[in-house]
């Protein structure tokens, strides 16, 4: 079994930055991937970004691309969110979720086995 955790959700004012993390215990194996997910109210959840196991390959969502950088540092299983020029529209929970098993399909969250249980993030205009 394969535990998740996010952290770093906060209130921010618009224009500002935050980094979001997520750790994954349990032995999610080096061959993870690991991806973000935002769901906003009354919104479903939408793919933000993903990274394949080895770092090498990532993916963003067009309404983050140039705002958002995904990184992962697998020595310690955990992945980051790095997110600059916030709007408004980026308040939601974010999710972690890491994909051991099946292919790797970035912004399908059906590909993803485990998830964490989410972390705000509140822009203020």
């Amino acid at each position: 079994q394969v535990q998740v955790a996010e952290s770093g959700g906060r209130l921010v004012q618009a224009g500002g930055s935050l980094r979001l993390s997520c750790t994954a215990s349990g032995r999610p194996g080096t061959r993870a991937a690991m991806g973000w997910f935002r769901q906003a109210p009354g919104r479903l959840r939408d793919f933000v970004a993903a990274i394949n196991w080895s770092g090498e390959s990532t993916y963003y969502a067009d309404s983050v691309k140039g705002r958002f950088t995904i990184s992962r540092h697998n020595a310690e299983n955990t992945m980051f969110l790095q997110m600059n020029s916030l709007t408004p529209e980026d308040t939601a929970v974010y999710y972690c979720a890491v994909g051991i098993y099946g292919p790797f399909r970035p912004a399908d969250s059906n590909a993803y086995d485990y998830w964490g249980l989410g972390t705000q993030v509140t822009v203020s205009s």
